[in-house]
């Protein structure tokens, strides 16, 4: 498989990764398109320390953790009126997916099929990003696309130790800078609260609303109210 190198770490280089990363510079505001930047390069640069990681889909990686949040492209081409964007993106990968393989992008010569179990699994690996509780239990490829994620929260510290250097988070954040990531996330959850609230009710984006944005409330939509609503 073709690979290529950025901020020092190396990354698959297919026609297909080389489409997702134009796709999501084209469709995602430049804070959001650092983001997943920042979340590919550092799940590479620690998963391929791992052992456990090593016999991962590198592709199925790299396409989960650029794709995961294409759904807050700023054209709105990618967001449904009734899905978590979680879904939404997990859905326009597997369709991006698809037209690549219809218009012959595919890496076929370097063995990158792509059966109905592969896109599953990539579909997986986007729709269950913000749930670690269960994408940490599932494939090599979610959990590896889901920590790289995590670790453009957390930082170095949540790494084990000697998976991620200061050295190599530092050049990944000099080539995809973090300025505006916190508020810019922000603006991002307030909005889906504002414009699809009843895709937030049962998820962390919830939280902001119930923080940051006037008339927003999760009551009577928690599984408690419903519960309590239940007649005997």
């Amino acid at each position: 498989m073709p690979s290529r190198t950025i901020a020092g770490i190396a990354i698959p280089g297919t026609p297909m990764v080389n489409a997702a990363i134009t796709l999501a510079q084209k469709h995602l505001d430049n804070v959001t398109y650092n983001h997943i930047m920042r979340s590919t390069l550092l799940g590479f640069a620690v998963a391929d320390k791992a052992p456990e990681m090593q016999a991962r889909d590198r592709e199925v990686h790299a396409l989960a953790a650029l794709l995961h949040d294409l759904s807050w492209d700023v054209q709105g081409k990618f967001v449904s009126p009734d899905k978590r964007f979680e879904v939404d993106s997990a859905d326009a990968a597997r369709d991006f997916v698809e037209t690549q393989i219809l218009q012959g992008s595919a890496d076929e010569a370097g063995g990158s099929t792509w059966p109905k179990a592969r896109l599953q699994l990539l579909w997986d690996a986007i729709a269950l990003h913000t749930t670690p509780s269960i994408g940490m239990y599932k494939e090599i490829e979610v959990k590896a696309a889901g920590f790289g994620i995590f670790l453009d929260f957390v930082g170095v510290a949540g790494a084990p130790p000697g998976a991620l250097t200061v050295e190599e988070w530092d050049a990944v954040v000099a080539g995809y800078p973090r300025a505006g990531f916190r508020d810019g996330l922000k603006s991002v959850m307030c909005h889906l609260c504002r414009t699809k609230p009843q895709t937030t009710y049962d998820n962390f984006v919830g939280e902001f609303g119930e923080e940051l944005v006037d008339g927003y409330s999760r009551k009577g939509k928690r599984a408690f109210d419903i519960l309590t609503a239940i007649v005997e």
